[in-house]
């Protein structure tokens, strides 16, 4: 008995000795092996185009190759065709913010609409035929209007209130607590502080990886299809 037990623990031994012997060491993963998720996040910019301060700002986005989304005025459009173009041929996208900034709300169904199809016009005759998205004056539009849009309705996920502080520092600390991946960010290319703001942010969050897209690119990238007559805050 005592020799039969002596002869099992060398058995085992053996068996533990061989799978050892061949067993494969744990793989080790490089630093530059590893594959992190990028954040995507879209800059946008209201109620231009600004004759003053929307030619700095594209001079920066051009410099950083950061392509941006413009939603601008109709009446604006046609005080600045040249600058429309501009966007257009650096790769912004180029959006639907009303003809004259009226609060949608305010008026009956036909009006609005009436008004969103003046400002679609307003960029055809400067850019031709596209798929120009829609944001809301103020962010307000009421259902039955909305249901009646041809386009995506863009709001926004950061308001970083440029249009109301006009301090670079302010705008900034909204920018780096509130954006997440998928955020669209609302800025005014109206005032110098938004442009320094915007272009400081981006130095910013380029280093830490983030990736600066158009919001027509960030919904691709987060593989949402969007929807006409919807009001999206971010893409998800």
């Amino acid at each position: 008995m005592k020799r039969m037990v002596i002869v099992l623990l060398s058995l085992l031994l053996l068996l533990l000795c061989g799978c050892t012997a061949h067993s494969e060491p744990p793989q080790q993963v490089t630093a530059e092996e590893k594959i992190e998720s990028p954040c995507y996040v879209a800059l946008t910019f209201d109620d231009g185009p600004s004759a003053k301060y929307t030619p700095p700002l594209l001079d920066g986005l051009k410099e950083r190759g950061v392509h941006a989304t413009f939603f601008l005025i109709g009446s604006l459009t046609e005080e600045n065709e040249e600058l429309v173009r501009r966007m257009k041929a650096e790769g912004h996208q180029i959006g639907n913010h009303s003809y004259d900034h009226a609060k949608l709300t305010e008026m009956t169904c036909a009006t609005a609409l009436a008004d969103i199809a003046r400002g679609d016009e307003a960029l055809r005759q400067i850019l031709g035929e596209d798929d120009y998205w829609v944001r809301p004056p103020y962010g307000f539009i009421g259902e039955e209007i909305c249901c009646a849009v041809s386009t995506p309705l863009i709001s926004w996920s950061v308001d970083t209130l440029d249009w109301k502080t006009k301090n670079v520092g302010k705008i900034l600390d909204i920018v780096y607590r509130d954006y997440a991946d998928g955020a669209i960010i609302l800025m005014h290319d109206q005032y110098s502080s938004t442009v320094e703001a915007a272009l400081q942010a981006i130095d910013h969050l380029q280093a830490q990886g983030v990736k600066f897209v158009t919001v027509r690119e960030l919904f691709a990238c987060k593989g949402v299809v969007p929807a006409c007559g919807k009001l999206y805050r971010m893409a998800k």
